[in-house]
């Protein structure tokens, strides 16, 4: 157990030792994870047990594993996760943010293990936010709609998670996402909804429309690899037309553009039955099952493949 008081040293040694010691105190109970490209500092509030250091370190290993292995390599060269241990069995309660650097709050159950860990997306969730620009207030939906999108499929190529589980989620969640009466277009009208859902089902069609125009040679992942590639994470403020920009000059095709055009401002309903036919994907009970006979079938495969 480390112990850290000050009060036994006099105050003629000046301020640069307590600043030492409180350097020494805050990463007293830090873990340094590596990934290729990066590096996160796992910080822990309190004093965790031993147990539990390792239970973090293991959801930090598999949480960047899946980003890492989506954008073929870790996008941030040094990020914190800051841990805060409370009541449990999960992890909850994930914020990002680029302020002061690339950096997760999240908390996690002190009762938490491998196993209750298993299914959790937060993390991965928060961590995918670190690789995207900040951007305009009215813009969030696509900050919020790309980490919902790629977060499972990011899962599912590390077989953290099923393809028949990420596409019966996507059944499931994708309607929450169709504007509602009343909606406008994406740019206007930010419901819950239609920040996380509608954003992600505007990335869904993104990647499914660049696979469909360029034969699977490139999907949505590429687009975002090359934005944070040209500096644009967490810390850096950009607007969605240079997102746009540097997405579909990656990618060779306008898609990213022509799907914001279409629904910036306006509400655009999507025919999802006719999307999971054409993708091959039926629902059954709380999974799917798929067609390797329907026209985007290979597409399907792309998505939680490692095209």
């Amino acid at each position: 157990m480390t112990f850290c008081s000050f009060s036994n040293f006099p105050p003629r040694r000046g301020f640069a030792l307590l600043a030492a010691l409180a350097l020494a105190c805050m990463h007293a109970h830090a873990e340094e994870i590596a990934f290729e490209g990066g590096k996160i500092e796992a910080q822990f509030d309190g004093q965790p047990t031993q147990a539990q250091r390792g239970v973090a370190t293991r959801w930090i290993q598999n949480a960047g594993r899946a980003v890492a292995n989506y954008y073929g390599k870790f996008p941030v060269s040094r990020a914190v996760v800051r841990i805060s241990l409370v009541d449990g069995t999960k992890g909850r309660g994930g914020h990002a943010s680029g302020w002061s650097g690339p950096r997760i709050q999240i908390s996690l159950g002190r009762f938490a293990t491998d196993g209750t860990l298993a299914d959790d997306w937060e993390l991965t969730h928060e961590m995918l936010h670190l690789c995207f620009p900040s951007l305009e207030r009215q813009h969030h939906w696509l900050e919020e709609g790309m980490a919902t999108y790629c977060e499972p499929v990011a899962r599912a190529r590390v077989g953290i998670t099923t393809a028949e589980q990420i596409w019966g989620d996507m059944v499931d969640g994708m309607p929450q996402g169709e504007p509602q009466s009343g909606d406008r277009g994406l740019d206007y009208t930010h419901t819950w909804g239609r920040t996380y859902w509608g954003g992600a089902l505007f990335c869904l069609q993104a990647d499914a429309e660049i696979r469909r125009r360029t034969n699977n040679r490139y999907g949505l992942e590429h687009a975002l690899r090359a934005i944070a590639a040209a500096g644009g994470t967490i810390e850096h403020d950009w607007d969605i037309d240079r997102v746009i920009a540097v997405g579909d000059q990656a990618v060779g095709v306008p898609v990213l553009r022509e799907l914001y055009d279409q629904n910036k401002a306006t509400p655009v309903t999507v025919d999802l039955n006719a999307l999971w036919k054409k993708l091959g994907v039926t629902q059954t009970r709380d999974k799917a099952s798929f067609r390797d006979d329907a026209p985007l079938a290979s597409i399907r495969k792309a998505i939680t493949g490692n095209n």
